[in-house]
């Protein structure tokens, strides 16, 4: 079980790096991607750019809290942390994006992270 929590902690914490470089650096097929296109090159520049610096620094204090601070102060910024992926959902919804992207993708993922954290509390 120990082997598992920390596994998926580390993979989510590395994923939410990579959305974040992504955003910053391939910013309109992340917007696509995540259910709302955005034209990088007009009024949503910044917004993009700040998902890319907020998904990049949630999964670098992820990382962080794993290996200075332990599992259970992991467990609760990850119990925190799914709350953007549910504001997400809310957000594709109501933004003219597919069910199946806000269910499928962030919905999901806050499932997936509030998974993590409860076997982060076990260990």
């Amino acid at each position: 079980m120990t082997v598992t929590a920390y596994t998926l902690a580390v993979l989510l914490d590395l994923f939410c790096v990579f959305l974040g470089y992504r955003f910053l650096f391939r910013p309109g097929p992340s917007a696509a991607g995540y259910g709302v296109p955005a034209d990088p090159r007009g009024d949503a520049r910044a917004y993009l750019s700040i998902k890319g610096v907020r998904d990049g620094a949630f999964g670098l204090l992820g990382l962080v809290l794993l290996a200075f601070a332990g599992a259970r102060a992991e467990a609760w910024f990850m119990v925190c942390v799914a709350l953007v992926p549910l504001a997400d959902t809310l957000i594709v919804l109501r933004n003219g994006g597919t069910k199946a992207v806000a269910f499928g993708i962030h919905f999901a993922t806050a499932i997936v992270v509030l998974i993590g954290a409860g076997l982060l509390f076990t260990v």
